[in-house]
């Protein structure tokens, strides 16, 4: 009989989700790692014998719900993959990169739920990656940033509806990790974090149900204090960050 706990994590290619996989492996957990590469999920799983690829579009909801049969009852669900794209020109709305960042970034995780929320043993976890950029409106992310405070909204709600099936909700906001993601970036990004050091935190948070991950803390309680100014401050700020 298997005793090793089991945990899916989704987005566990690169970054975050990679340092996750890494490090849920090394703790003796059986995981299954959730990915659109078999090349990268295939290296992850050379290099533990409990790391399982589970090959799937999360966009695709026939193949997530496909998928479900693939998998074991679950100890933690950790829903972590997401997309980031910038709207640059709001004047120039782009609506098909709108549509892209919110199917990959809230509507797969609805996906995921349906499909996968039942595995989730009572007593189990369930954890939904946000972002810190939920905390404020800011430049050039209609899109990000509102598809992160829905999902900050979808886990919160989660937890109460979930409470009577005894699973523990955590959501997580990162502040910025060092990622194939945020390489991306043309802007400064403060408290850049390590994807191993964000994996650590994320790992004790849910161990510990904590209803609210973030980090680093120096960023993320700033940006906590901001979002309490009132808005017109707030956006003179805002503003003169696009100059």
């Amino acid at each position: 009989m298997n005793t090793q706990p089991s945990i899916l994590i989704t987005g566990a290619s690169s970054g975050i989700g990679r340092a996750l996989t890494l490090h849920y492996a090394n703790a003796g957990y059986q995981v299954w790692a959730g990915g659109r590469s078999m090349d990268k999920l295939q290296q992850l799983c050379n290099t533990h014998q409990n790391i399982t690829p589970l090959l799937c579009d999360l966009t695709d909801f026939d193949a997530v719900k496909a998928s479900a049969s693939q998998l074991p009852a679950l100890d933690i669900l950790l829903l972590n993959a997401g997309t980031c794209e910038y709207i640059d020109d709001a004047k120039q709305f782009d609506g098909a990169l709108f549509h892209r960042v919110i199917s990959a970034n809230l509507i797969a995780i609805g996906y995921c739920l349906e499909a996968w929320l039942p595995l989730v043993k009572q007593g189990g976890k369930l954890a939904l990656t946000s972002s810190s950029a939920s905390f404020l409106p800011l430049p050039r992310a209609e899109a990000y940033g509102a598809s992160k405070a829905a999902v900050s909204y979808l886990a919160r709600t989660l937890s109460i509806d979930l409470k009577k099936d005894d699973i523990h909700v955590s959501v997580i906001h990162p502040g910025f990790v060092k990622t194939p993601l945020t390489d991306k970036n043309d802007f400064s990004m403060p408290f850049l974090t390590s994807p191993e050091k964000a994996a650590d935190i994320i790992f004790k948070g849910i161990d510990n149900h904590k209803n609210e991950i973030h980090f680093p803390k120096v960023f993320t309680w700033l940006l906590k204090a901001f979002a309490l100014l009132p808005f017109p401050l707030w956006k003179l700020f805002a503003v003169r960050m696009t100059k």
